[in-house]
């Protein structure tokens, strides 16, 4: 009997005893929940990911040898969360991110719909990326049946980067915004954008380095750096425009990264954010919902293998602030002329703003 309501004690089957079991044993429970469960109940899937991340053998990543954290103290991998409407996501993000625990515990931050260290997160997430990276496209296309072309493009478009200007593509590591760029503006070896694409996840920007190699000698306008969206490793006022595509909801300190964001541009330079948001349609939410919580977990593991990472990109969307919460934030980083559009009833929504 896997239900939520069950104790989290040793009869639990992710208890203390199981936290290194293979990861077949915690693919076949991730299916379970997936499958079987409420959104309520879905904390089992991420669980799962939680511990096989950190219990991987040697050599897989900066996780490793790290069982001992839940060893210590397991209740925030093994502790369920309630449903969370609108207000309550908001009110959760604000507690998260402003906010340490009274008795001097480690400040926290999601990991889709657990609580985890926020020592932690990058790590987790980073792991994350790193096994979706080879079908990180192809899962795209089939996620958003195509639609997140027509996002993307209306961004681009949006942003219209014209010949010199310095652009910096943060969370980018595939290069699909940066090479959209290129070719809007009709690039080539020696005219158009100047794009430093930078990413955290050396996976995701070894994939973008194989796709340049199929731009010819465009792919010259392309620097391609490793680096953290909270630490910049960039000069003040370094660039014309910053751009993030479906990539902030997944640093630890959102705050920090717009701070960053507004330190790299020049004055006059331009902010734009294209992300997952929130539904207000009740009716397109219920279908919202269903889709994203039953279907595309299934279909990560049909196309890439890997149910877990995509239960996690899934929560996560439902974690970020509102439409209305993020555009307060930006504002609040300093810029100016803060706007955003709703795209397809507000699945997704582009947020923008100038630095004066």
């Amino acid at each position: 009997n896997l239900t939520s309501s069950r104790p989290h004690s040793a009869h639990c089957p992710l208890s203390l005893h199981h936290q290194c079991s293979g990861s077949r044993r915690l693919a076949a429970l991730s299916s379970f929940r997936c499958v079987h469960s409420s959104r309520a109940d879905n904390w089992w899937i991420m669980a799962a990911v939680a511990r096989r991340l950190l219990c991987q053998p040697t050599g897989r990543g900066g996780l490793v040898g790290r069982c001992d954290l839940l060893e210590a103290g397991p209740s925030w991998c093994l502790a369920p969360r309630p449903p969370l409407t609108a207000s309550a996501t908001s009110a959760a993000h604000t507690s998260r991110t402003h906010r340490s625990t009274a008795d001097g515990a480690p400040e926290q931050a999601s990991f889709g719909f657990l609580r985890v260290p926020k020592e932690l997160k990058e790590g987790l997430v980073g792991e994350v990326f790193k096994r979706v990276a080879p079908q990180y496209d192809k899962m795209n296309d089939a996620m958003s049946f195509g639609v997140h072309r027509l996002w993307k493009r209306h961004f681009v478009a949006e942003l219209n980067a014209q010949d010199g200007t310095r652009l910096l593509d943060v969370a980018g590591g595939t290069g699909d915004i940066a090479f959209r760029c290129l070719e809007r503006a009709g690039a080539t070896a020696s005219t158009g954008p100047l794009v430093t694409v930078c990413d955290i996840n050396a996976a995701m920007l070894e994939q973008g380095k194989v796709r340049a190699t199929q731009l010819g000698p465009v792919a010259g306008r392309c620097t391609w750096v490793e680096g953290s969206a909270e630490e910049l490793p960039f000069p003040d006022a370094s660039f014309d425009a910053y751009t993030i595509s479906f990539g902030i909801r997944n640093v630890t300190n959102i705050d920090k990264a717009l701070e960053e964001a507004h330190r790299v541009l020049v004055p006059g330079g331009r902010f734009m954010c294209l992300e997952f948001s929130q539904v207000s349609n009740p009716a397109l939410r219920a279908v919202y919902d269903k889709y994203s919580f039953e279907v595309i977990p299934v279909m990560g593991e049909v196309i890439a293998g890997d149910m877990p990472s995509y239960q996690y990109l899934v929560e996560s969307i439902r974690e970020f602030p509102d439409q209305q919460k993020f555009a307060t934030m930006i504002k609040a980083a300093g810029f100016q002329h803060v706007t955003y559009e709703n795209l397809t009833g507000g699945v997704a929504a582009m947020h923008s703003g100038f630095k004066f």
